[in-house]
């Protein structure tokens, strides 16, 4: 059996959209002003036939590509132009080219998040940045979270704290840098036994805590209706097993990934209205998960309410 894949939540509270007709990340620098509200509607395609059995790569022989594909509605508002509420709902399914089990598809986990903007402090030919993000998760349908790598999720609420720093040129050029720490309580799972280092007799597994790592670096043109970004994120699991030698993967593993991506985002109109963006991501490395290539595409409009 071969691994899954949990990018945060990583797609799943990784791609939060809003703004002024921006569209924001939990990890960039980006808000939307008060009374603002945007929507999106966002497409996702995760693909892999090599995965980490620890930190070891090898084939994914017994069941082909295994593919996840996500559709994302979220939708954003600016309660005040210091602070964003952000909410989404994805819809997942799973499946693989070859083998016997059946994928799975439904609702998975429901996310919200608060974005404060502390500091925005000229310095130079550019502003110093200094925001943070706060979000909470939790499963929305109960699916089977030790099904895995078919699993929608990890089975697990979590609640994260990111602190994001940057800096934004006049001419249109932003560095960033964020780190947050998530913390996952356990999921129930339909055996009373099972191996984590040892013989555990409980229906619970823990799922490890995390340290979340992403840097950009990008560049806003034509008057800030294009945006464009050169990414990396890393997720490393703080506790946690290896996937023992020909076994399956369960949501005690330690999970570990680095990734190299690219964000592109073109808005009809700088205020207001409809907007595209286009993502690509490449796992470059992990342990006891896929090596997953994986792209989105998505809408988004945005209006003022109040």
């Amino acid at each position: 059996m071969k691994i899954f894949i949990r990018l945060t939540a990583i797609a799943a509270t990784t791609i939060c959209l809003s703004m002024a007709s921006y569209a924001q990340t939990p990890w960039d620098e980006v808000m939307m002003g008060k009374g603002e509200i945007c929507t999106a509607l966002i497409y996702e395609h995760s693909s892999w036939d090599q995965y980490w059995e620890g930190t070891y790569l090898r084939e994914n022989a017994n069941i082909g590509t295994f593919t996840r594909q996500t559709i994302m509605p979220m939708i954003a508002m600016g309660i005040s132009k210091k602070i964003n509420i952000i909410a989404s709902l994805p819809y997942i399914n799973t499946k693989a080219s070859g083998g016997t089990q059946a994928g799975q598809s439904g609702i998975q986990d429901l996310s919200i998040a608060a974005k404060v903007d502390w500091l925005q402090k000229q310095v130079g030919k550019g502003k110093l940045l200094f925001l943070t993000n706060a979000h909470f998760s939790t499963p929305s349908s109960n699916y089977l979270s030790d099904y895995m790598p078919f699993s929608l999720g990890a089975g697990a609420p979590e609640i994260g704290l990111r602190g994001i720093g940057g800096y934004k040129m006049d001419n249109g050029i932003v560095f960033r840098a964020a780190a947050a720490y998530l913390w996952r309580g356990q999921t129930e799972v339909e055996r009373d036994y099972y191996y984590e280092n040892g013989s555990v007799y409980s229906t619970f597994m823990n799922v490890p805590n995390a340290l979340n790592l992403h840097a950009a670096v990008g560049y806003w043109a034509f008057d800030n209706r294009l945006r464009m970004e050169a990414t990396f994120m890393s997720l490393n699991c703080l506790t946690g097993d290896d996937i023992r030698s020909y076994n399956r993967p369960q949501p005690t593993n330690k999970m570990e990934v680095s990734q190299v991506g690219a964000w592109v985002q073109y808005f009809i109109k700088s205020d207001r209205g409809l907007g595209a963006l286009a993502y690509f991501n490449q796992t470059v490395s992990g342990r006891n998960m896929g090596k997953a290539t994986t792209f989105g595409i998505g809408l988004t409009y945005q209006f003022k309410a109040f």
